[in-house]
């Protein structure tokens, strides 16, 4: 990959594993819809991955609370798996930044779950790949794209 970051230029390859996040919170399916919202809040995020041991099973979101639990009438004692995505896109530790950005923009997605042998070890977001300058150019590029694919009738992988 060649970038240019305020006046350097070189060519370089990064992969996920130098700024994914590995200190997840984390819920099972013992957990409900009202215990992951104030997981969510306690943590000050909108992202869970769901997990059995280390094993990744499934992902939910703050609009996953929205739109599957409270808008759907669920309670808060509905069951974790009655909101969650299992059919989520994952990446492995080794993917470069340029092709998480292009994973996310393509699938208008902003957290990316790492796994290793099905095994959750981090989660990447717009966000990491924002905040560390080098990778400017790909957040820019991930974020983009989410944004201008924004067609209603499509669903959306989180």
């Amino acid at each position: 990959m060649k970038y240019v970051s305020q006046g350097r230029n070189a060519d370089v390859t990064h992969s996920v594993k130098e700024l994914m996040s590995t200190d997840c919170v984390t819920a099972t399916l013992l957990d409900n819809v009202y215990e992951l919202a104030v997981l969510m809040r306690d943590h000050d995020i909108g992202f869970v991955p769901i997990v059995d041991g280390k094993k990744l099973i499934g992902i939910v979101t703050d609009r996953d609370l929205v739109i599957r639990g409270y808008a759907a009438k669920h309670s808060g004692s509905t069951a974790v798996s009655e909101v969650m995505t299992t059919d989520m896109k994952t990446i492995d530790a080794c993917t470069t930044v340029d092709e998480a950005s292009k994973l996310m923009a393509s699938s208008q997605i902003r957290r990316l779950p790492v796994v290793e042998n099905g095994n959750l070890v981090g989660v990447v977001s717009i966000g990491d790949l924002a905040i560390q300058d080098i990778f400017v150019d790909e957040a820019g590029e991930a974020l983009s794209g989410i944004s201008q694919q924004g067609d209603a009738s499509q669903a959306a992988y989180h």
